[in-house]
């Protein structure tokens, strides 16, 4: 008969555990796999998945008492490391959810609202479909799996049992903002280039109603130039997410 000590039992668990809390705090906050669209109880599955797969490849965890401070420490730093890891790829998808928004308003589309299942909140139209764009080139161009290796890897590169290093979150920021408007700066250079033609022929001809075809020829261009941006939508996420996982990368202390 196999006899285990109480020692043996939480070196077992905790081997597991620890790795556990890293790998669903990134599953709960990561674009696509974090989202509404996947039910709760499959990145549960997927988490004990991985864990299964990855503990035993880990090197020697922590010994910790169970009811320590010091264990509810390291419980705190796995799900720190895992939300930031997540919430690092997020920035990925709001870019273009910021330019979709910067654009629709730029067409006089920023009323025309949708529910975004992924998010559980009303966004433009526009910011919808550059979501839905940047979700699919995500799964094609296996953007998951690159993040499932990067985490792996920080578990090498960032043991369980240290501290993760400072993040500044107000570069990532400043870089979504600005690559926000490096996209949506096409189109609205060129609306307002329309708006300005239209600001033209209204001083010209002030007896035209301008106003009653401005609306609807705005939404036309703006929808051609939606069109343009679209053909090169896979060479501008390339290039942000690239640069996104290098910084994931860097985080974790991974190359």
């Amino acid at each position: 008969m196999i006899e285990l000590a109480g020692s043996d039992i939480g070196r077992w668990i905790a081997g597991y555990l620890w790795v556990l809390f890293r790998i669903g705090a990134v599953l709960m906050t990561m674009p696509v796999i974090g989202t509404q669209l996947l039910p709760m109880r499959i990145r549960l599955y997927l988490a004990l998945a991985l864990t299964a797969l990855v503990a035993p490849q880990i090197a020697e965890v922590p010994q910790l008492e169970p009811l320590a401070l010091s264990t509810w420490v390291v419980i705190a730093e796995q799900i720190l490391i895992g939300a930031s890891m997540g919430f690092l790829l997020q920035l990925l998808f709001q870019i273009h959810v910021i330019a979709g928004q910067i654009i629709a308003m730029q067409m006089g589309l920023g009323f025309a609202s949708m529910n975004d299942p992924a998010m559980g909140i009303s966004v433009a139209v526009v910011a919808q479909v550059f979501t839905m764009l940047v979700t699919l080139l995500f799964l094609a161009l296996n953007g998951h799996l690159v993040v499932i290796e990067v985490l792996v890897e920080s578990f090498t590169t960032l043991p369980i049992g240290q501290t993760l290093q400072a993040v500044d979150f107000h570069t990532r920021f400043s870089w979504v903002m600005a690559s926000a408007l490096l996209i949506g700066l096409p189109a609205i250079t060129a609306l307002l280039i329309v708006n300005l033609s239209f600001g033209v022929m209204m001083r010209a001809a002030p007896q035209l109603n301008i106003f009653s075809i401005g609306f609807p020829l705005t939404l036309v261009f703006g929808l051609f130039i939606l069109w343009v941006l679209l053909g090169n939508a896979a060479g501008q996420y390339h290039l942000l997410a690239s640069e996104a996982l290098i910084w994931l990368r860097e985080m974790v202390g991974a190359r």
